[in-house]
């Protein structure tokens, strides 16, 4: 597995940088949207990358802010909850990652965490056609609001079992949503994972639906063989 650091024009005039892990051989790629506070360098992505690296998922992990934003952010915290802007930075993303050589062919999928799940459901409501797999960790998808209805993408919702008033927002969000979707608690885990083990058990649930829909969605996309 190799890493490369990116710098990718999410919007004109905005520019933001990622890491993009690239597995030997890639029969997916997942692009990550994380919550304010966090960055491309939290340790809990990182990990869950890794395992969606080992099995044969490309990655991409990306600030959504720029780094003055981010700055502005800490002080203000004006920018974690505007969901329109960090789902039109994760469509513009994802419209670089079709350009990438050996990428663009490749089924999308969309991880998001905190206030970054509502975004991911937000730009797979908008684009229905590009993604075709999300995936929330200890998220917050009720964000997406009236969008949730408009998803077509298959959507799992993970939650860790003592993070009570998160369970009851991914109920409704689960609730709302129309495609095909899953919600998973893992026991003993709070918001962030931090407990022995729940981390890697969330991992290994993400990376199984990716797989499971990715791989169905690349069959799919396949030409059937010409006649004889």
């Amino acid at each position: 597995m190799t890493e490369h650091a990116v710098r990718l024009e999410a919007e004109p005039g905005v520019w933001l940088e990622g890491t993009l892990g690239l597995p030997e051989a890639v029969s997916g790629v997942v692009l990550f949207a994380h919550g304010s506070g966090s960055s491309r360098f939290s340790p809990r992505n990182r990990y869950v990358a890794g395992v969606l690296q080992q099995a044969g998922l490309a990655t991409l992990l990306m600030d959504l802010l720029t780094p003055e934003e981010e700055e502005a952010e800490r002080r203000t915290r004006h920018l974690r909850f505007d969901i329109e802007l960090l789902a039109r930075r994760l469509q513009g993303a994802a419209r670089w990652l079709m350009q990438v050589s050996g990428l663009g062919s490749q089924p999308l999928g969309l991880m998001g965490s905190s206030t970054g799940a509502g975004a991911a459901l937000v730009a797979a409501a908008r684009a229905p056609e590009a993604i075709h797999a999300v995936v929330s960790r200890g998220g917050r998808p009720d964000l997406a609001g009236p969008l949730l209805s408009a998803v077509r993408a298959p959507t799992l919702l993970i939650v860790g079992g003592d993070d009570a008033p998160v369970i009851e927002l991914n109920r409704h969000a689960w609730k709302a949503l129309r495609t095909r979707k899953q919600l998973d608690i893992v026991p003993g885990a709070s918001h962030l994972f931090p407990e022995p083990g729940t981390l890697e058990l969330a991992a290994g649930m993400a990376r199984d639906w990716f797989l499971q829909h990715l791989v169905t969605a690349s069959k799919e996309a396949q030409p059937e063989d010409a006649p004889p």
